[in-house]
């Protein structure tokens, strides 16, 4: 039996009037639309803006299944199990000793997936400093890390936050934009988690540019940035003048780099900022070399560094001691969420050498 609305509730009585009213109108508009089938922008279309729109044209771009039948099969051929984390982003590859699959053609699968999935994880792995550096070294050269504590191997960066150094890395961020060379990724194994919080998030990049407003897509194809250190030299008790100037003669201090990067590899275009490295008054027009005003370039900054965080365009990913994340950071931004404090949470890292950004206008 239906639930009748008091007849002084007038409120609900317009409500349930106007809902009906308004249902059946959209039925029929339906069955005029019933020739034509909608395309996804035109499904995800609305006024308050719709983030799942960047998320599902990705999707799409990818043939609405989380990898190629290809990977797949080769997946079942080595008996390892894809566990997905995200709808376009983010698997945990199960059944893998990365000690001991080190063949050339299980590097190219793993390489494959990380090129579909944008950052790729495995679990129980445990491999020493030395063997974590070995395994980066299977995808390129590596770069040692200037700012940070580095292990026994000069590859390797030590990102280690307790009761005195609370985590500083939760910031939605793509890795060393400062670099005229930035790296292709970032390979991450934890030695120690705190005993709740200390995940990692990450951000697909492509998803997000795709769901940018056109006219702001539009507006942002040409300009680039100018990106710098300045936030690790800020230090005045550790880096005195003298070092601040040895640093800047060998290490570029000021690089410049699109808004928009075309993925070498896969030819996807991707949503590149770091709030953190990048000048917010610093945006150009490449073509003529012209400056933006400051407050257009420090108000396309403020726009831009929202969208990786809107969680449709994520996936979390929970930390046990010998799990390794490989992300690409020419496809995903990360953020490394601080919520484990006095609790130490510890990562090795090694960064496998990059190309520099460009951006192909005739890309999508």
């Amino acid at each position: 039996m239906a639930a009748q609305i008091d007849t002084e509730d007038q409120y609900n009585i317009s409500a349930a009037k106007y809902a009906a009213t308004i249902h059946e109108l959209g039925k029929a508009a339906n069955d005029k639309k019933k020739s034509h089938l909608p395309n996804t922008n035109e499904l995800f279309q609305s006024p308050f803006g719709n983030p799942g729109l960047g998320i599902a044209l990705e999707y799409e771009r990818m043939g609405n299944v989380p990898v190629s039948a290809n990977l797949q099969t080769q997946a079942d051929n080595y008996q390892v199990e894809f566990e997905h984390l995200g709808i376009t982003l983010g698997t945990v590859i199960h059944n893998v000793n990365l000690r001991d699959q080190t063949t050339p053609d299980f590097i190219q699968f793993i390489r494959q997936t990380l090129l579909e999935r944008k950052v790729i994880f495995f679990r129980n792995q445990h491999l020493d400093e030395d063997e974590q550096v070995e395994f980066g070294k299977r995808f390129g050269s590596l770069d040692a890390f200037p700012f940070g504590k580095p292990g026994l191997n000069p590859f390797i960066l030590e990102i280690s936050h307790g009761k005195n150094s609370p985590g500083t890395e939760n910031s939605w961020h793509t890795d060393v934009t400062w670099m005229e060379k930035p790296s292709l990724g970032s390979i991450a194994q934890c030695t120690k988690v705190p005993p709740a919080g200390g995940d990692t998030l990450f951000s697909d990049s492509h998803a997000c540019y795709l769901g940018l407003p056109d006219k702001l897509k539009q507006r942002i194809s040409n300009l680039w940035g100018v990106n710098d250190y300045r936030r690790f030299i800020a230090n005045k008790s550790i880096f005195t003048d003298e070092l601040i100037e040895s640093i800047k003669s060998e290490i570029p201090f000021g690089v410049n780099h699109p808004l928009v990067r075309t993925h070498p590899e896969t030819k996807k275009n991707a949503l590149y900022i770091h709030g953190g490295f990048l000048r917010h008054d610093s945006l150009y027009d490449e073509r003529t070399n012209t400056p933006l005003e400051e407050s257009e370039s420090r108000a396309i900054v403020a726009a831009l560094s929202t969208q990786h965080a809107r969680p449709e365009y994520t996936c979390r990913f929970q930390w046990e001691e010998g799990s390794i994340a490989f992300w690409d950071n020419r496809a995903v931004q990360h953020y490394a969420a601080s919520d484990y404090y006095p609790h130490r949470r510890v990562l090795r890292r090694v960064t496998v050498s990059g190309d520099r950004p460009f951006h192909d206008l005739t890309a999508t």
